[in-house]
């Protein structure tokens, strides 16, 4: 039995980058209420705030839901790992802080779909509204919004040592990945400020939070359920602790639990393929077969080495002396290793010269990464990702019972289409470029995982035993018009109901060409501002 309930503008469903931008974008309004119900912890402590420890939550259970796939066809029945944010800030409270927007033409696909207003001419104010670059203005960065953006403080000398690699290799060198042009290797920037990780939390929320009377933020609070009148969605059901609660929405409920738990929670309300809600028992309140398809991530392979040169972290007595010996730096002047995002260096390549974008990202890691960091080993040493940008393989999310508390179905399919391990194979090869470099080559002590590869049936047979996720699930509530698989429309509303919007990245009809945190608080700015317009007009 629900405790009594109160009631807001808004209710907000996930504080993740998404979720967070437009619950802070909607409460600067003093005369609009906004409550947000957060299933994890405040993450503003430390361990979240402190670049390097991302190294200790990725691989755990701290502020991270931990989940795990359904066995996967396409990777010889392996069950892969799928980390997602626990707290405030999402995903943006554990991740490689890599601020990346995505190529132009992802945008202006979208827009050619029929999702009117999605352009990149469209969406490029809402990069630059979010944006504090400290390092680049004009005509595509902003210098005045929460999100700040910075170069690395890290001072590590392998930098120039990644673009003399780059060099050698004849890629381009390019010093913004968010302008004109994406092609090229070089340095990534963070969301970081003063060396510290600077989540969406921290850019739109947690700065308010007791400070506007018109925001309630709710922690360790799990959505259980939509409540709806009819078809039209007038609250949200939670438990918190021991006890299972209410809040009422006056205008709407907005779903931002991610590409995962947005359709999760949608299904257990009954707003999904009936059928299968019929088959845990859920009854339907609209059937809307488009939930949880549609899911789409960026297959990933990693390269790594063993090194002893100084710049690396890891396992060792001398590396494990250079961690503590930075500590002290880092708390004088906010820079040094443990500014680490680890991805420090990476770029976009093409593995064909005719392709008209990028198909290829590359992370350039400061740590040998065996399965998401799970498997330690002794020694340091250094990894390099390469992911597919734009996979042809289409998964889903599904109810694995109609227990809210029960994890969902995850079913990336990676490498569900031979496609997808063909262009593989040639971002393995262009990428095998770069590490077989003299500059890389000489930092080279041992080849952890592909000493041994060769051929083309290598290369497949490797990618098989060893891809996985870097960590970027989208579409499984896809924006669309006139499409029997949409899940919300132009202006993020759930088809076939009333007062629910979804603002995440589930609503990207394709996944971009890049890391998706910049992406999904630029949906969250937009649809602030789509809301904003029709509480004017109405």
């Amino acid at each position: 039995m629900s405790e009594s309930s109160e009631s807001y503008d808004f209710i907000v469903v996930g504080g993740g980058s998404g979720g967070c931008a437009v619950a802070g974008r909607l409460s600067e309004d003093p005369a609009t209420s906004v409550a947000l119900l957060e299933a994890g912890g405040a993450c503003d402590n430390w361990l979240v705030k402190t670049p390097y420890t991302l190294a200790f939550m990725v691989p755990s259970k701290l502020n991270n839901w931990h989940f795990q796939t359904v066995p996967q066809r396409g990777l010889n029945g392996r069950i892969g790992y799928q980390p997602r944010g626990k707290g405030l800030g999402g995903s943006s409270a554990i991740n490689a802080m890599v601020y990346i927007r995505g190529h132009k033409s992802d945008y202006d696909h979208w827009a050619s779909l029929g999702n009117a207003g999605w352009s990149y001419d469209d969406v490029l104010p809402y990069f630059k509204r979010s944006e504090n670059n400290s390092d680049f203005n004009g005509e595509y960065h902003g210098q005045s919004g929460p999100l700040y953006v910075n170069k690395l403080r890290t001072d590590n000398p392998v930098h120039e040592i990644y673009l003399q690699a780059a060099r050698e290799a004849q890629f381009r060198i390019r010093d913004d990945f968010n302008a004109e042009e994406q092609e090229g290797l070089g340095l990534y920037q963070l969301t970081q400020h003063n060396g510290e990780r600077w989540s969406a939390a921290r850019a739109y929320l947690q700065p308010h939070i007791g400070k506007r009377s018109n925001l309630r933020v709710e922690t360790k609070a799990h959505a259980s359920r939509i409540l709806f009148d009819g078809t039209r969605a007038v609250g949200v059901e939670y438990r918190q602790g021991d006890k299972t609660l209410q809040l009422r929405a006056r205008r709407e409920v907005i779903l931002s639990s991610g590409a995962f738990q947005t359709p999760h929670l949608l299904m257990l309300s009954g707003v999904g393929n009936a059928h299968a809600l019929a088959q845990h028992g859920i009854a339907s309140v609209h059937h809307l077969p488009g939930v949880g398809q549609n899911l789409q991530d960026h297959p990933d392979f990693i390269f790594a080495y063993m090194s002893d040169r100084p710049y690396f972290t890891g396992t060792s007595f001398r590396g494990i002396a250079r961690q503590l010996a930075s500590i002290g730096k880092y708390r004088r002047d906010g820079r040094g290793a443990m500014t680490t995002n680890f991805a420090e260096c990476g770029g976009f390549l093409k593995t064909r010269p005719e392709l008209a974008a990028p198909d290829i990202q590359l992370h350039f890691g400061m740590a040998i990464v065996d399965d998401h960091g799970r498997k330690r080993r002794w020694g340091t040493g250094f990894s390099c990702h390469v992911c597919l940008l734009r996979p042809d393989s289409r998964g889903s999310v599904g109810l694995t019972s109609a227990d809210p508390l029960a994890p969902p179905s995850i079913d990336p399919n990676f490498l569900g289409e031979d496609s997808d391990l063909e262009a593989m194979v040639a971002g393995y090869k262009t990428t095998r470029r770069l590490m077989e470099t003299p500059a890389l080559q000489a930092l080279q002590q041992k080849d952890m995982f592909t000493a041994e590869v060769r051929s083309d049936d290598d290369i497949r047979t490797i990618l098989r035993q060893r891809v996985d996720t870097v960590y970027h699930p989208v579409g499984t509530c896809k924006m669309g018009v006139d499409d029997a698989t949409a899940v919300v429309d132009p202006q993020l509303k759930v088809h076939g109901v009333q007062g629910l919007r979804v603002v995440d990245a589930s609503v990207m009809p394709t996944l971009i060409g890049g890391n998706t945190n910049a992406p999904t608080i630029m949906i969250g700015e937009k649809a602030a501002d789509m809301i904003r317009e029709e509480l004017r007009v109405n």
